[in-house]
Order: structure tokens, then C-alpha cells, then sequence
């Protein structure tokens, strides 16, 4: 709650390396005027680090800012209600990491100058009242991750040249005034998790090659003026969350290869001119919390399946040619049966997310569980591949003989019934009898990270390495904080950790993970998960809290890192 005016005396303080002043009530002592305390802070030669936002400071930025010296890596100056331009000496600052500057009332353009920040990572800037165009100076930000610049004013395309920004990660471009196509070259960035391009003027038609965004979670496009048809190509997006294309001019039927993308938790497709059926296959996308098509000119029957039977008459609004339960305030649909056709026959897919399948079928699907198809060989379980109509899949199936195998499948069960993230093992179904058990999960080509570690026919870069390990930092990170109940994994090892086609890692079997529940932070347990990645400790008295997975996460990185095993040490 510190209130009046920052000081200039700070620039005093020449061995100064952080200042964080945010979240205060400091005002610019002359309102309106320039904030003469930066000016002095640019003395402060060894300034890491400085901090203002959440200030109401009512000032200008000055030209000075620029004097700051290479030292200087974050400034935030977010929500300051900071007026007049982003000074072209901004572009001096060459070894910036972080600029953010959103939620102020500057105008004026962004600056080309900008070009020159060669280190940056992160520039956040919406929620300002920018305008003119996106400089192509901006695809000169080499090392920019996440880039965000909506809810301003700019207008005109989207330079084309983003496409070789390969380090870009989250692009927001939301509430501008955009306009043209989107380049095709966009489409090259595979690593992009986040394309938030809603309410603007982008209009065309969307490119086959968005299939191409392997690892992306979040694509909103709506509000826009997009036509023609949607690609089927979308259906290849496995990872991703929500998909938004709602109120555009886009026609066509919905592609059944959406059926697909079985991280899918919100489509909306509403106010379009699709036609068509709702396919069926959207009953397997069992995530899917929240589904609008309504505005359209659909028709045909509503499925019944999968999340079907948690949507509400809302969703498919004023599409005259559908049918359905009552519930869903449309029609009810005319059966119409074929002669020869068994009243009672359907035809359901048998890897179809959540529907148990038979032994036999599983039987079939990995050729009398092969020693061919054999992918790995565990205490409590044997891995298989499977592949059914040329979908490829992985079998868990678990031991009979050894104590506590049955007791692992119902803890994974619990565990990942429980859990979803982008990097942990996705669940597709599960076979269970009173003697067979198996869990029917995500096939991963790229096999263990063991293998690329251990063999003399894979070879992993340094910065393939450091991506695999914050894959599974950020699966550990849900793991003991994301979740209501924190979950300690217990087993974390080179060969637990799974890679996808894409190498993006996935942290798999939960045999023997464990619930802290509550308040605990500490539990009791005798499963003690595997010799050298487990704190000593731990293995003495069994005592297990998510510092166990950490200190496991420590020793594989060294692994990773040194190519030797912890039983080598």
C-alpha cells in the first residue's frame, strides 16, 4: 500500500540488480509528465530486473528508457495508466528478455525499432490503443515465445514472415482490426501451442496445412470472415483443448475426422452456414465439456453417445433439419429400418474413448499378444501394440502373478480418471475381467526416453533434452499443484517417460502413484518406486511427499545430461 511519487534518488544505488515496486499505490509526481525516475534508474548499470506494474502512475515513458544497459533483462510497467507513444528507443534495449506494457493507454504505432530486441521472449502489449499495422520488423524477434498484442487498434495483415518465427509459441491477436487471409506460412510453426486470432477482419478460407499445428491447444478464430469449408486436416490437431470458428461465413459438413481429437473439451461451431450431419464420431471426444453448433443448417439425427448426454437444447439451436430426444427441443427423428436389418444390431467401434472392449478383440489387435508386438516388459505389466482399421494403439496389460499387479491397474485407473494434461499418458479405454486386465492408452512412436538415452542407435541435441524435461516439469507441476488433490507419480524414470511423434514427452504409468489428500503433505506408503531414482529417505521409512518426484525429476535430468545411470554412480 505505498503511496506517492518513486524517488530519483534511486539511480543512487549503482549496484542495484532488482526493484519491484509493483502492486502499489505510487503515483508520477508531475501527472501526465514523463516519469523522470526511469530516466535516473538508467545509472543503475547492473539493473536486472524492474518491476512497476499495478502502479497508477499517469505518465509518459521517456526516450531515456533506452539508456538502460545490458544488464537490464524484465521490465513490466503493465496497468500503470501510461499515455502517449512507445518510444523508438525501446528497440536500444538488445538483451531485454521480457517487455510487458499491457493494460495502459498507450497509442501511436508499434514501433519498428522493435526489430532490434534480437533476446526478447516475451512482449505483451494488449489492452492499449495502438494502431497502424504489425511492422514485419517484428519477425526479426528471433527468440519471441509468446507475443501478445490484442484488444488494440491495428489494422492491416498479418506479416506473412511469422511463419519462420519457429520459437513462437502463444500469438494473441484477438479484438484488433485485422484483415486479408491468414498467411500460409503460419501454418509451419508445429510448436505453436496458442493462435487467439478472434474479432478481427481475417476473411478466405482456412488452409489445409493447419493440420500441421501438431502441438497446439487453443485455436480461437471466430468473429471473423472466414468461408468456405473446413479442412479435414483439423482433425489431425490431437492435443488440442477448445476450438473456436464460431460467427464466420463457413460452410460445408462438420469433418468426421473430428472425432479425432479426443483432447477436445469445447467446439464451437455455431452461427455458420454448416450443413450436413453431426457426426457420430464426436461421441468419442469424451472431454468434451462444452458444444455449440447452433445457427446453422444442420440436419439429421443428434448423437446420443459419449458427452452427447450432457448438452442441453442450447447447443444445437436453430438447425431445422435436426432431430432428437425431447430434451433437446427439437423433433423427434423417423425410424426408419431396413428389412434385412436385426432390430437390436449397432455397430460400435471398439476403441472408442471409455468403452471397454473384449479380451478377443484385444487378442486380434496385437496378433495373439505377439512377442513381435511387444513394446515393454514392467513388475506389475507387459506393453503391446495394437492396431485395429490402421489405428495404432498401446495394450497395457497386467501380470496376474506378482502381488499388488491387479492393486496397480486400479490405482492408474483412479489416478488418470482423475487427471488430464497435455503431457501425461491419455487413456483411450480399458478391457476388465476378474482375470484380464488392460488399459488401451495413446501409442507413442518414439518409444521411452530410455531408449534415446541408452542406445547407440538414437541420439538426442541439447535443446530436444531441455524441451523433454520441461515437458515433464510441466506434467510434474500439474501433478503436485493443478489438481485439488495433490498426486506424487512415486516411479518417475527414463523409461516412464513416453514420446510422441512430435517428441513432446508424456509421463506414463501410475501404478503406484499416490493421493496426499487434504492438507497432507506427507504419506505412509510401502511401495517404494524404483532403486536410484527414489530419495534415500524415502526408500528408509516410506514416507512419500512430491519432494520424491523432484529430487526422481534431479536424477533423470543428470542421466539425461551425463548419459550415465544412477546405478552407474
Amino acid at each position: 500500500m505505498f503511496s506517492g511519487s518513486i524517488p530519483d534518488s534511486l539511480g543512487n544505488l549503482e549496484l542495484l540488480e532488482l526493484l519491484q515496486l509493483g502492486q502499489n499505490l505510487l503515483i508520477n509526481q508531475n501527472f501526465s509528465t514523463e516519469l523522470t525516475f526511469l530516466t535516473s534508474l538508467t545509472r543503475c548499470r547492473n539493473l536486472r530486473e524492474l518491476v512497476i506494474r499495478d502502479n497508477p502512475l499517469n505518465g509518459i515513458l521517456p526516450a531515456s528508457i533506452g539508456n538502460f544497459s545490458s544488464s537490464l533483462k524484465i521490465f513490466s510497467a503493465s496497468r500503470c495508466k501510461l499515455s502517449s507513444i512507445v518510444p523508438e528507443e525501446i528497440g536500444n534495449l538488445t538483451d531485454v528478455l521480457g517487455i510487458s506494457l499491457f493494460g495502459n493507454d498507450l497509442t501511436g504505432f508499434i514501433p519498428k525499432t522493435i526489430g532490434g530486441l534480437q533476446k526478447l521472449q516475451i512482449f505483451l502489449i494488449e489492452s492499449n490503443m495502438l494502431s497502424g499495422t504489425i511492422p514485419d520488423e517484428i519477425c526479426c524477434l528471433q527468440n519471441i515465445v509468446d507475443l501478445s498484442i490484442r484488444k488494440n487498434k491495428i489494422s492491416g495483415p498479418l506479416p506473412s514472415c511469422l511463419g519462420n518465427v519457429t520459437t513462437l509459441r502463444n500469438l494473441y491477436l484477438a479484438s484488433n482490426k485485422l484483415n486479408s487471409s491468414l498467411p500460409e506460412r503460419l501454418w509451419s510453426l508445429q510448436d505453436l501451442l496458442v493462435l487467439d486470432a478472434a474479432s478481427n477482419s481475417f476473411s478466405g478460407v482456412l488452409s489445409p496445412q493447419i493440420g500441421n499445428l501438431k502441438a497446439v491447444i487453443d485455436i480461437d478464430l471466430s468473429y471473423n470472415d472466414f468461408s468456405g469449408m473446413i479442412p479435414s486436416t483439423m482433425g489431425d490437431l490431437q492435443k488440442l483443448v477448445s476450438l473456436s470458428l464460431s460467427h464466420n461465413r463457413i460452410d460445408g459438413p462438420i469433418p468426421e475426422s473430428f472425432g479425432k481429437m479426443l483432447s477436445l473439451e469445447l467446439l464451437d461451431l455455431g452461427y455458420n452456414n454448416l450443413t450436413g450431419e453431426i457426426p457420430k464420431s464426436l461421441e468419442s471426444l469424451l472431454y468434451l465439456k462444452y458444444l455449440d453448433v447452433s445457427f446453422n443448417k444442420l440436419m439429421g439425427e443428434i448423437p446420443t453417445g459419449g458427452p452427447f448426454g450432457n448438452f442441453t437444447g442450447q447447443s444445437f439451436l436453430s438447425n431445422s433439419g435436426l432431430c432428437g430426444a425431447s430434451r433437446l427441443q427439437v423433433p423427434p427423428c423417423q425410424v426408419k429400418r431396413k428389412r434385412n436389418e436385426p432390430s437390436g444390431s449397432t455397430e460400435v467401434s471398439y476403441i472408442r474413448a471409455h468403452e471397454r472392449i473384449s479380451y478377443n478383440e484385444l487378442q486380434k489387435a496385437t496378433n495373439g499378444f505377439s512377442g513381435d508386438n511387444l513394446l515393454g516388459n514392467g513388475s506389475f505389466s507387459k506393453v503391446y501394440k495394437g492396431v485395429n482399421n490402421g489405428t495404432l494403439f498401446a495394450v497395457k496389460v497386467f501380470k496376474l502373478e506378482p502381488e499388488g499387479a491387479f492393486k496397480s491397474f486400479d490405482t492408474e485407473c483412479e489416478i488418470l480418471r482423475n487427471l488430464r494434461h497435455r503431457n501425461l499418458t491419455k487413456v483411450i479405454t480399458s478391457c476388465s475381467t476378474p482375470i484380464f486386465k488392460a488399459l488401451i492408452l495413446e501409442y507413442m512412436p518414439n518409444g521411452t526416453l530410455e531408449k534415446w538415452l541408452h542406445s547407440h542407435d538414437f541420439f538426442l541435441d541439447m535443446l530436444p533434452r531441455l524441451d523433454i524435461f520441461i515437458d515433464v516439469a510441466s506434467a510434474l507441476d500439474y501433478l503436485h499443484n493443478g489438481y485439488s488433490e495433490p498426486v506424487v507419480h512415486c516411479d518417475l524414470k527414463p523409461s516412464n517417460i513416453l514420446l510422441d511423434q512430435n517428441m513432446v514427452s508424456h509421463l506414463s504409468d501410475f501404478g503406484i502413484a499416490k493421493f496426499l489428500g487434504g492438507e497432507n503433505c506427507f504419506r505412509q506408503t510401502k511401495t517404494i518406486g524404483t532403486i536410484g531414482y527414489i530419495a534415500p529417505e524415502y526408500g528408509q521409512d516410506g514416507l512419500v511427499s512430491t519432494s520424491c518426484d523432484v529430487y526422481s525429476f534431479g536424477i533423470v535430468m543428470m542421466e539425461a545430461f551425463t548419459r550415465r545411470r544412477p546405478s552407474d554412480e
